[in-house]
């Protein structure tokens, strides 16, 4: 019995070292850049400077169908399934937009490169693009992303733009920050565009 519970503190100890170890790691990944204008308490007013990001495109109707289809693609184009066979640092957050027309999936990509010189994807599919400057409404919540946590989070935040008398633009997104392994601490937004008159 005695052993029994020492391998399982050890056990327990384990995880949590390596938890705490991905935290760290994932804290000092490259994040997209933006500027907080407004704190409205449950949630904020952005601005987002154009950036470099990879994307895939997919008819997929749903936020599991769409993280199935698009995360090996655009990570094996960042692992070096490039013209260039050339290994891309990860950044955050993981973008993805499920919607009913066409779905996309993005990858940020990181400041140092200029669009000229990002790497062509070997997959035709994979394509970079270079977003607009533009004012989004953010929403943090906590714990897995899935479809229902997903739309809850976006209604959410559509009925806190009512009240606040904001109108979004667009579909609502999903940004995601962590490595699906990690289990503590971890960030998830939802994010969609609104007009301000500055």
């Amino acid at each position: 019995m005695k052993i029994f519970i020492i391998i399982l503190v050890a056990l327990a100890a384990t995880f949590i070292v390596f938890q705490l170890y991905i935290s760290y790691n994932t804290n000092s990944v490259e994040s997209q850049p933006y500027e907080v204008l407004e704190d409205k308490g449950e949630f904020e007013i952005r601005f987002y400077p154009s950036v470099n990001i990879a994307q895939i495109t997919s008819n997929s109707k749903s936020y599991d169908a769409m993280s199935s289809k698009g995360f090996g693609k655009l990570a094996g184009y960042i692992f070096g399934g490039n013209d260039k066979e050339e290994k891309i640092a990860m950044t955050s957050p993981v973008q993805v937009d499920v919607n009913d027309s066409l779905s996309t999936m993005s990858f940020v990509m990181p400041a140092a490169y200029d669009s000229k010189e990002l790497p062509t994807p070997k997959d035709g599919s994979v394509k970079i693009l270079k977003t607009d400057d533009e004012y989004v409404a953010a929403l943090s919540f906590g714990g897995f992303a899935n479809d229902k946590t997903i739309k809850e989070n976006s209604d959410k935040l559509a009925k806190l733009l009512k009240e606040n008398e904001l109108v979004p633009r667009g579909n609502f997104r999903y940004l995601g920050y962590n490595p699906p392994f990690q289990l503590l601490g971890r960030k998830s937004e939802i994010v969609v565009k609104v007009d301000l008159v500055r």
